[in-house]
């Protein structure tokens, strides 16, 4: 078994999985202020909650939008299992041809994603995955890396209407009781859950169209439940994509 870790912008995911199974999934904020000190007792902490030991790790895999914080959290976990993480970046192998302008420059936890998407899923495929951005990765047959859509995240987009806008609420990230919206509350909710729902649709059929055939779709991230229920394209609701990609690049770099 492998120690997985994705950092986030917002959240740290870390779980430990093999071949058979993912033994836990757990989350925690990320911190550019942290140290790796403090990342390995919180990483450790996690371990010890799920009656694992370092000493059962052969190794682990680290994925990261967050430079800053990339560092700090690869030595808290050579400071855990006594050896670096394998980093996802140039050079590793993937199994994917990745056909952006600049593919240096592609997320890390967009590759991770296709890579399991790939093995996992009919092709085409767009894999949407909802976090604090909302991005839509094509994967083509070969499996080759199209291209990308980017958009605010959900949660982001709240928390602006929110903070610029002087008389509207705070409120729950929750679906609305119907469309049109009768109270304040249920407006909000309604443009944001269903308005996101509606451009996941629109932007599936888009994609379709410029391909010139149909896509299954995957999607994953903390947003993705309570908005892809709202779509009328059939979507795969895959929680753990992440930690199946790491795993698998894991195994093609290390063996």
């Amino acid at each position: 078994m492998i120690l997985a870790v994705d950092i986030g912008n917002s959240n740290i995911v870390v779980g430990v999985v093999d071949q058979e199974r993912i033994y836990f999934v757990e989350r925690f904020s990320s911190d550019p202020r942290k140290t790796d000190l403090e990342y390995a007792i919180a990483i450790r902490t996690v371990l010890e909650l799920h009656e694992i030991s370092p000493k059962q790790l052969k190794g682990s895999i680290l994925s990261s939008v967050v430079p800053p914080v990339s560092a700090t959290v690869n030595r808290a976990l050579q400071k855990i299992i006594g050896k670096p993480a394998l980093l996802i970046g140039p050079g590793i192998k993937t199994g994917l041809a990745i056909r952006m302008d600049d593919p240096a420059k592609v997320g890390s936890d967009l590759i991770v994603d296709a890579v399991a998407g790939a093995m996992g899923y009919p092709l085409p495929q767009v894999i949407i995955d909802m976090g604090t951005a909302t991005t839509l990765s094509i994967v083509g047959k070969g499996p080759a890396y199209l291209g990308t859509i980017i958009a605010p995240g959900a949660q982001v987009a709240l928390d602006a209407l929110i903070q610029t806008t002087s008389q509207l609420p705070r409120i729950p990230f929750e679906s609305p009781g119907k469309v049109i919206g009768t109270n304040t509350v249920d407006c909000i909710k309604s443009g944001i859950i269903l308005g996101n729902a509606a451009m996941l649709d629109g932007l599936i059929d888009r994609i379709e169209q410029e391909l010139g055939e149909a896509v299954t779709v995957v999607a994953t991230g903390g947003l993705a439940a309570s908005i892809t229920s709202h779509c009328r394209h059939n979507i795969h609701l895959d929680e753990n994509l992440l930690l199946r990609g790491l795993y698998l690049i894991y195994q093609k770099n290390k063996g």
